[in-house]
């Protein structure tokens, strides 16, 4: 299988917080790979990536960074390919990571999600690369419906909590 979509990391530290991702693009039968690299202790090889990825079959790169939070606006500034940044807690409650992916320069746009929500960019990379696979927004579609399912289900539960005021 050649991979659609990469998810880089600083560390296999982020693993934990990535695997949400990873299990997304796993449940849409999306190829992937994982990578741990580092914008300031592999420099050369986050170039390398990023250089190469669109030309590998790369269609969607997400990178998760805490604290400076450089990797995922290295590689976007390095790759025509869209980048999805996943703030990481890793200090200061995730806001240094949050801030720092969320405020790039005009020219290097990395869309972002929440701290720590490595599964709405798996989702939001699917989406991407749902707009050209009609496989993949078929997916896409049941895994949107399946949420409002829950949605209804859990109008029904909550309908029948009783209180003595509760007017519904």
């Amino acid at each position: 299988m050649t991979p659609l979509v990469s998810i880089i990391m600083g560390s296999a530290s982020d693993l934990p917080v990535m695997g949400k991702a990873a299990e997304i693009l796993d449940s849409f039968s999306i190829p992937f790979e994982i990578n741990a690299l580092s914008a300031h202790r592999t420099p050369g090889e986050v170039g390398e990536f990023a250089h190469n990825a669109a030309a590998r079959g790369i269609k969607v790169i997400i990178a998760a960074a805490g604290m400076a939070a450089h990797l995922p606006g290295v590689i976007a500034s390095m790759t025509p390919l869209p980048v999805i940044g996943v703030p990481v807690k890793a200090s200061l409650e995730g806001l240094d990571a949050l801030l720092a992916i969320v405020q790039m320069p005009p020219g290097i746009p990395v869309a972002t999600v929440g701290i720590n929500a490595a599964q709405n960019a798996g989702i939001l990379a699917a989406q991407i690369i749902a707009a050209g696979n009609k496989t993949v927004m078929d997916e896409v579609i049941r895994y949107k419906e399946s949420l409002k399912k829950k949605i209804v289900q859990a109008n029904e539960e909550v309908k029948a909590v009783k209180y003595s005021f509760k007017t519904n």
